[in-house]
């Protein structure tokens, strides 16, 4: 099977035109099929880089590169994890928030918020390379931070705060870890205007402009502020909507220039269990000094959203290729699409222990007999196409009673194809849970006794927000679980996929383990 997913990997490489990027010189949106909540994107000289929103997923804040705004690479993350012990168990919905990415004087900064901790930089000369990391204020109830480097050398900070409060600058220092003032406030959301947040500032032909999305996630547009002063007051104007297309709540992005001089504007779709997609869209400067985002046929200065455009004109064409997905784990690091539910703990896993695999350990978790909302050590990645099917092989080695291993599609509502150990007796069983206010209890929907502990476990997601399972007892023939389940999205996540190894008992003595020889991803 590691010769089979070589080869699918390679395939792909060679011969696989991206859904996003048609062959005719055009592309067609989503770019990017998966959860890339809340993105920012900047250009230097020649190369895009691109960050997003994590929350309390580890390592947080992915970093993505292009050289053509359509194909993207995951290249690195922010951070590893957050430097506070509460985040040592999930906090769903916390962590960062909305990051923007900028470029100043050959330093990489990128500035988030979380909702409780307060104000983060992040800085870096090589962007693939580890970050530096700040805790520049810490007070609650910011959100969306976007720094701004003046031509007279002044450094500003501008946010908003919690449920889309007034957009706030402050004085920053010129190095940027420290606010220099109190803040002031520059905007007051009005009825034209509720709930702006992800605010982006900057700067063109004598005018301060702020980028904020308005509206909500899923039904709002993009806003654009204006002033000859940073501290305004501000006009407004609405520059991109939904219109007559089916891209509702397209908003909250970033706006990037490319080397031929024409304006592009990446921006996430709400598209539920899915989570929050990514999309390019046209942009351009009127000669009122107002930017057009997408397309405007009947010329009143708010454009519609494209399904599908001409490429941005880069100088070059560059080849395919789209963000991590397949694993064989025959590296020594983890790969970048792997992301853990908290802080990573080096207990959790080891990649050296059977050299070609990853063995998770089954560290406790006992919260409501084992249900996975309430485990760190889940190992996930993004649904990355509306249609696709995750394989993996698992060889289990439990230690104790009610262990259990296997595949999931994990949210709020989770599915999980395991083995358990049940008196002295492996059990495959498809079990549902997830969150509820008083605790979600795991449920067997599907279950049979096996003699041994190696099993292949398949996963096929559905366009309709639906998944089923399959399993196979020697790696070539599967059986089909039939039951359609529905995919949920997270806390402010779309649904993710993966991996996981728990023991639920209370009080464990032992800790058995499972080794995952592979984690194959296609879309269909």
């Amino acid at each position: 099977m590691k010769l089979k997913l070589l080869l699918t990997l390679i395939v792909v490489t060679l011969l696989t035109i991206s859904k996003a990027q048609d062959n005719n010189g055009t592309y067609t949106n989503p770019i990017l099929f998966a959860d890339y909540s809340d993105p920012d994107v900047i250009r230097v000289k020649d190369d895009y880089y691109m960050v997003a929103s994590s929350f309390t997923a580890f390592p947080g804040i992915p970093i993505l590169h292009s050289k053509d705004l359509v194909n993207w690479k995951i290249i690195n993350h922010v951070y590893q994890k957050l430097p506070f012990s509460w985040y040592n168990k999930p906090k769903h919905g916390k962590g960062s928030w909305a990051p923007s990415i900028r470029y100043h004087k050959g330093m990489f900064y990128v500035y988030v918020c979380s909702p409780d901790e307060g104000l983060f930089m992040a800085r870096t000369t090589n962007p693939a390379e580890p970050w530096e990391f700040f805790h520049v204020a810490d007070i609650a109830q910011w959100e969306d931070p976007c720094p701004f480097w003046d031509e007279d050398g002044n450094a500003y900070l501008a946010h908003s705060k919690l449920a889309g409060g007034p957009v706030i600058i402050h004085k920053m220092s010129a190095d940027g870890t420290k606010l220099l003032d109190n803040g002031v406030i520059v905007y007051q959301n009005k009825v034209e205007n509720p709930t702006l947040e992800g605010l982006k500032l900057m700067k063109r032909n004598g005018y301060y402009y702020i980028f904020a999305p308005a509206g909500g996630v899923s039904t709002g547009w993009q806003t654009v502020l204006r002033s000859k002063n940073i501290y305004g007051p501000y006009e407004s104007k609405k520059v991109l909507d939904q219109g007559n297309t089916d891209v509702n709540g397209p908003h909250q992005g970033g706006f990037v220039d490319t080397q031929t001089g024409e304006w592009w504007f990446i921006h996430f779709q709400d598209r539920g269990a899915f989570g929050r997609i990514a999309h390019l869209q046209p942009g351009k400067w009127l000669s009122n000094n107002w930017p057009v985002i997408g397309i405007d046929d009947d010329g009143n200065g708010c454009g519609i959203p494209v399904k599908t455009f001409k490429k941005p004109n880069v100088g070059k064409i560059y080849p395919v290729a789209k963000p991590q997905t397949s694993d064989d784990f025959n590296s020594a690091k983890l790969g970048l699409q792997w992301q853990w539910q908290a802080n990573p703990n080096p207990a959790w896993y080891s990649l050296s222990a059977k050299p070609g695999y990853i063995r998770l350990f089954a560290d406790n978790s006992p919260t409501e007999l084992g249900n996975l909302w309430y485990a760190g050590n889940l190992l996930l990645q993004k649904v990355s196409a509306p249609e696709q099917t995750c394989t993996t092989k698992l060889v289990f080695n439990p230690s104790e009673e009610n262990e259990m291993a296997g595949l999931t599609v994990f949210g709020q509502y989770y599915t999980f194809l395991c083995l358990r150990q049940i008196k002295n007796q492996l059990r495959l069983s498809l079990v549902e849970s997830g969150y509820k206010s008083e605790g979600f209890v795991p449920k067997e929907l599907f279950g049979v006794d096996v003699k041994q502990n190696q099993v292949w476990l398949k996963c096929h997601i559905y366009a309709d927000q639906t998944c089923s399972y399959s399993y196979s007892l020697n790696g070539k023939d599967f059986t089909e679980i039939p039951q359609r389940l529905k995919i949920k999205q997270g806390r402010w996540v779309g649904a993710k996929m993966g991996i996981a190894c728990v023991n639920p008992n209370l009080a464990p003595v032992k800790k058995g383990f499972a080794d995952f020889d592979f984690f194959e991803v296609e879309d269909k």
